[in-house]
């Protein structure tokens, strides 16, 4: 649990099991300063229309096609997976704040809505999964799947995102790591949004978020589509036997810096892996 104005509320957010927003977090609704996110269904001719003021947004095509107005932009077929358990990368559109887009679904679909703080420097872009860079970190029962969609090596103002795989079994964003704190080149402030789906989606996977002193502590069983919130702290994940784990992060803060510090009473597990694998932690 963590305190915000004055009262209490759970990293935990279920959700929805029917309709069109499936789960929504503002920086208002988690009590902090830049990371959105959003996911929602969309039905065969079903569109929307988004416009932010002050904020980017990396729109992420978790499974289905849609055709994408932003601007001048258009992208006709956007998409293709079945699902985030599909083997292959995701289509995403980056859309800077002020420029009106319309998402229009050619089939059943369902959208990531990840945002941050911007001043609308970038132009609107097509992310292709040719241009997603896809790696394994870990080794043994440590062992996911990482798809960068848009790491600190590509073109944003503040996001950073990335989808994790993790088998069945494994243990994934571990050893436990952090950033929370202000201390470049070390460490850099970012908050974070998990976005949990499990397959078969009947499943559960745990994610701890707690700090060196206990002053935040909380242990989740999260079920398929739920977001936890990471304000601050380690953030480890632990997926049971018989169900694989998909999560998509989103990050931001002051820094369009990835920098994390590992919870000392843990790091000696690195010693067990390869020195490549040493820095790998999401």
């Amino acid at each position: 649990m963590q305190q915000v104005e004055g009262f209490t509320m759970s990293l935990l957010i279920k959700a929805a099991k029917s309709g069109r927003d499936r789960v929504e977090v503002t920086p208002e609704s988690a009590g902090w300063q830049h990371v959105g996110f959003a996911v929602k269904r969309l039905s065969t001719g079903v569109s929307f229309q988004l416009l932010e003021t002050a904020r980017e947004t990396c729109v992420v095509l978790l499974s289905g096609v849609v055709s994408i107005r932003a601007g001048e932009h258009h992208w006709p077929e956007v998409g293709g997976r079945n699902g985030p358990f599909d083997e292959r990368a995701p289509h995403a559109v980056y859309i800077p704040p002020r420029l009106k887009a319309e998402i229009s679904a050619l089939g059943d679909a369902e959208i990531a809505l990840c945002s941050a703080p911007a001043q609308g420097t970038l132009p609107a872009r097509l992310i292709k999964p040719d241009d997603i860079q896809r790696s394994v970190r870990g080794v043994g029962a440590n062992t996911r799947y990482i798809t960068d969609i848009l790491p600190a090596s590509a073109v944003a103002e503040s996001l950073l995102v990335v989808e994790v795989r993790t088998p069945q079994g494994h243990s994934s964003s571990y050893p436990p790591h952090k950033h929370d704190t202000d201390a470049l080149p070390h460490e850099s402030v970012l908050e974070e949004t998990y976005y949990h789906r499990i397959h078969p989606a009947q499943g559960f996977v745990f994610q701890r978020v707690y700090t060196d002193d206990r002053g935040l502590d909380e242990s989740m069983a999260v079920e398929d589509g739920d977001v936890v919130l990471v304000p601050r702290g380690y953030h480890p994940v632990v997926v049971p036997y018989g169900y694989e784990s998909y999560y998509l992060n989103v990050m931001a803060g002051p820094v369009r810096e990835w920098c994390f510090k590992n919870d000392p009473a843990h790091e000696w597990l690195l010693m067990q892996e390869p020195a490549k694998q040493n820095a790998a932690v999401s």
